[in-house]
């Protein structure tokens, strides 16, 4: 039996309708239904598996996309429940017209690293064109949407739940570009994989806006990308929106991790292997801007932390603030690349031991003050990289003023609970 495209679908246009479809349909929005599974790893509500947003689309037999040339804007994180790519499951189907693919960082098919993307070629699976979209903004993109010839733009891409992780920013653009260009666009939702409960950290400062921050949410987000394109729309596009429908997800709970959801696992980026790294990334991404390695080329990137020089003080400073959930390995590794690429360094392991209290954001903190502490070669980098990832100075230059965990997150306090208020009106799940 074929959904209702009334309970599939949330709709959006200009700020105004985003405020009423998220003040009407509030969190028991249409097509959402909560199971109870919290993320134990004992499955989800009774053996319920999640149904992500194009799983729904697709059992509505694409009527939205019906008479439209299509684009969509993913990755190899865009799969079905048996892990097929939904490129490779939409292009021969007779009732969806898709005619082009664009590629974020990574690339579509992932074969680029950090800060890479595929550039523009024929997908030898397919024969569909794919544009990259990496670095592009503004007209620039708009015009490779023009050019593309599409009518609909689609975005269907797993987020990892951080302000820094650059593909809700690819969201942001191509929202941005496609309201340019003329063009709809359609975001699937996907489940943030550490949980929607919460929002933590420091909310960016526009004055250091980045592709790894474009605007004012923070640092862990606690939001689907959904949830981001209608907050988009309405705080940040509202003078120029897109026009912009979502599919929204059926069997998540804002409480689930993402074992509970039952769905497949894809590395949404080379340096994102697992879940795991998910949880600690909003925090332990920081050290980006450090000289220490953030466990790069290792099978544990930034779950493990280090660098020549280091010993067991780390471990031992960090593990004496008795930080909630959270303990520390002293640890000793070799990254195969990035920094100290072939060089044993030291450092610290985190073991998340409890991940319903453990806040990824206060806990990065606590490790730069303590690395900084006990371990005289520590240093920002150069280009005060740090700065763009918090989204202001604060937490760099009280750190170097000698502030304790508390200040440095209690300076932040103001900002996020403003931040709290707006993204609450956007909340499409309970």
């Amino acid at each position: 039996m074929s959904l209702s495209r009334r309970g599939l679908l949330t709709a959006g246009g200009a700020m105004g309708a985003l405020a009423a479809t998220a003040a009407s349909a509030g969190p028991a929005a249409a097509g959402a239904s909560h199971g109870k599974g919290h993320g134990h790893g004992n499955g989800h509500g009774g053996g319920q598996r999640v149904r992500t947003g194009f799983d729904r689309l697709a059992a509505d037999g694409y009527a939205l996309l019906k008479g439209q040339r299509v684009g969509i804007v993913t990755n190899p994180t865009g799969i079905t429940s048996d892990v097929r790519h939904i490129v490779d499951v939409m292009h021969p189907d007779g009732r969806v017209n898709l005619t082009a693919v664009f590629g974020p960082e990574h690339g579509f098919r992932g074969t680029a690293q950090a800060g890479g993307s595929e550039g523009r070629y024929d997908d030898p699976a397919t024969g569909l064109p794919v544009y990259d979209t990496y670095l592009k903004s503004g007209q620039g993109l708009a015009d490779i949407f023009t050019a593309s010839g599409v009518d609909t733009i689609v975005f269907d891409i797993q987020d990892a739940g951080a302000r820094f992780y650059t593909y809700i920013w690819t969201l942001y653009d191509c929202m941005e570009a496609a309201a340019l260009a003329g063009k709809r666009f359609v975001v699937l939702d996907r489940p943030n994989p550490v949980t929607g409960r919460a929002a933590l950290g420091p909310v960016l400062d526009p004055a250091f806006g980045t592709f790894v921050g474009r605007r004012e949410i923070s640092q862990a987000h606690g939001m689907t990308v959904t949830e981001l394109a209608l907050l988009f729309n309405g705080e940040f596009l509202k003078d120029r929106p897109a026009k912009l429908e979502i599919v929204k997800m059926s069997g998540w709970s804002r409480a689930d991790f993402f074992d509970a959801t039952g769905l497949p696992w894809v590395p949404p980026s080379p340096n994102m292997p697992t879940p795991d790294t998910a949880l600690v990334y909003s925090g332990t991404c920081m050290f980006e801007g450090t000289n220490l390695s953030e466990g790069r080329g290792t099978t544990r990137p930034f779950e493990l932390l280090g660098a020549e020089g280091i010993d067991h003080k780390w471990a031992d400073a960090a593990n004496a603030l008795e930080l909630p959930g959270v303990a520390f390995r002293e640890a000793y590794f070799a990254p195969t690349f990035s920094k100290f690429q072939g060089v044993t360094v030291g450092g610290v392991q985190l073991h998340v031991l409890d991940r319903e209290v453990f806040d990824p954001v206060r806990t990065g903190i606590a490790l730069l003050i303590t690395a900084k502490r006990t371990w005289s070669g520590f240093a920002w980098r150069s280009d005060n990289w740090i700065d763009k990832l918090t989204g202001n100075t604060r937490v760099r230059t009280m750190i170097d003023a000698g502030a304790d965990v508390d200040e440095v997150v209690g300076a932040w306090a103001s900002d996020l609970a403003r931040f709290r208020a707006v993204r609450k009106r956007y909340l499409q799940y309970r």
